[in-house]
């Protein structure tokens, strides 16, 4: 459904994407994942053609990108960087606005038909006229996520769609996506919702510093570590039960190097030790994306103190007076 090859962009000498291969398979609730500033909103707004790559390339369904992109747009919804609406006019205005343009515009007749099946399935089938203007944060993303499926697109491109949710809104627009999918739409879907990512999403793929350092099927991510979690009330008869093998013991909480849980229950179980509690290690999403990724971009920390003990000015000299009273090497 969407693969890059080498795909690279630069803002003179800031490097946003460095040579990420991306592989989104037809059928993927892919989960695209990083830091702020990590280089996700520009990776996406290269695949709709809303920004040339500088070098690199991208096919979308199988047609090469920027040269094909009036042909591939019409099948995909997308809602990138926050829904856009005009905010003077309702709900219903601007998707039948949105309906009429563009080259995949569906026909006349049949288009409130297609406005009120989109306001249905994002859950604002009963809203008035009110202007866009007075809707809450939620209310936009669901009029947003709307106009993405306006057309039945084949490919949805989302960014944050659950932004301004409550969690029920969450599991109501999780479960919209998850029908999609299992009709046929490929799911393509940044956010900063780790759960929200592991609970829905096939796949997975991790930005950092401009640089996918991570692409993989969720199943691999979060298959079992080879280690058990057992809750024990008898935990230091049952370590050394298991000598050798307890990697870890906090209080009545042990983990062990095991392949078989059920096993490993009936070992300490026969010997006679009560067990409250044993499960298979797996590592979590938020884990695994803080394993391989940095701090963001829009965090800045103090440098550390220059070695020699003195802070230094811009141009690395010490400012630790000398014996005349003035910085070393004043005039």
């Amino acid at each position: 459904m969407i693969a890059t090859r080498g795909l690279t962009k630069r803002y003179g000498r800031v490097v946003a994407v460095r040579d990420v291969d991306l592989a989104v398979g037809e059928g993927d609730r892919y989960g695209l994942l990083g830091p702020n500033g990590s280089g996700k909103t520009t990776l996406v707004r290269m695949l709709l053609g809303l920004v040339f790559a500088t070098s690199g390339e991208i096919e979308v369904m199988g047609r090469p990108i920027p040269r094909r992109t009036g042909e591939v747009l019409p099948r995909i919804g997308a809602m990138v960087e926050g829904p856009g609406a005009y905010g003077h006019l309702s709900g219903r205005a601007n998707l039948a606005l949105l309906d009429a343009s563009g080259p995949g515009r569906g026909s006349r007749r049949t288009r409130r038909r297609r406005v009120e099946e989109a306001l249905e399935r994002v859950g604002l089938g009963g809203v008035d006229d009110r202007p866009v203007r007075a809707y809450s944060l939620g209310m936009r993303q669901r009029l947003g996520l709307a106009a993405a499926l306006l057309h039945e697109p084949r490919l949805l491109v989302l960014d944050e769609p659950t932004n301004g949710l409550d969690p029920r809104g969450i599991r109501e627009i999780r479960d919209l996506l998850r029908a999609l999918n299992d009709a046929g739409t490929t799911v393509l879907l940044c956010s900063h919702l780790l759960g929200e990512v592991e609970e829905l999403c096939t796949r997975v793929g991790v930005m950092d510093r401009g640089r996918l350092v991570l692409q993989q099927d969720m199943s691999d991510l979060r298959a079992p570590t080879g280690r058990v979690e057992v809750r024990s009330p008898d935990a230091a008869r049952a370590a050394a039960l298991l000598d050798g093998r307890v990697e870890h013991r906090d209080g009545d909480r042990l983990l062990v190097r095991a392949a078989d849980a059920a096993e490993l229950n009936a070992l300490l179980v026969a010997d006679g030790l009560r067990v409250t509690g044993l499960r298979p290690q797996r590592h979590t999403l938020e884990e695994i994306v803080l394993s391989v990724t940095g701090a963001s971009a829009d965090r800045f920390d103090r440098p550390p103190p220059a070695s020699g003990g003195g802070p230094s000015d811009r141009s690395g000299r010490s400012e630790r007076p000398g014996r005349s009273g003035r910085p070393a090497g004043a005039p």
